[in-house]
C-alpha cells in the first residue's frame, strides 16, 4: 500500500471513515464501532487494546479544552471558581463522550500513517 499523505488520513478520520479505502464507516453506533470495513475489508481493532491510544487522544483534547475554558472565564472575565466548578466539571465529562469516535478516528489514522505495513492486509 502507498503511504497515504497525512492531510488525506485527517480528512477520513474527521469523517470517520476508514483510513485505507476512505469509503467503510467506521462506527455502527454512537460508541459501538464496526469490526471491520464494509468497502475494503480493513480489521479496524488489530489488537486486543489496540485503542488505548486513543483514550490520550481523547484525555488531552478533554484537558486542552478544561483549561482553556478555566483561563478564559476565571483570568479574563473574573467568575469566581465556585461558580466555575459545576460547568468544568460538566465540560469534563461531557467533551470525551463527544470526543471518543473521533479520538478512535484519529488513532487509526496516524497508526496507517506512520506504519502503512500494518495496513496492507486485512487483518492489520
Amino acid at each position: 500500500m502507498q503511504k497515504q499523505p497525512f492531510g488525506v488520513l485527517l480528512k477520513r478520520a474527521a469523517r470517520l471513515a476508514c483510513p485505507r479505502c476512505g469509503e467503510g464507516r467506521l462506527f455502527a453506533g454512537f460508541f459501538r464501532m464496526h469490526t471491520r470495513c464494509d468497502n475494503c475489508n480493513l480489521k479496524y481493532e488489530r489488537d486486543h487494546g489496540y485503542f488505548l491510544g486513543s483514550t490520550y487522544i481523547n484525555y488531552g483534547l478533554t484537558a486542552v479544552t478544561i483549561t482553556v475554558s478555566y483561563i478564559v472565564l476565571h483570568f479574563m472575565l473574573e467568575i469566581d471558581n465556585r461558580t466555575l466548578a459545576v460547568p468544568l466539571t460538566a465540560i469534563s465529562v461531557v467533551v470525551p463522550l463527544l470526543f471518543f469516535r473521533y479520538a478512535r478516528s484519529l488513532w487509526l489514522a496516524m497508526d496507517c500513517f506512520f506504519d502503512t505495513t500494518g495496513f496492507e492486509s486485512d487483518d492489520g
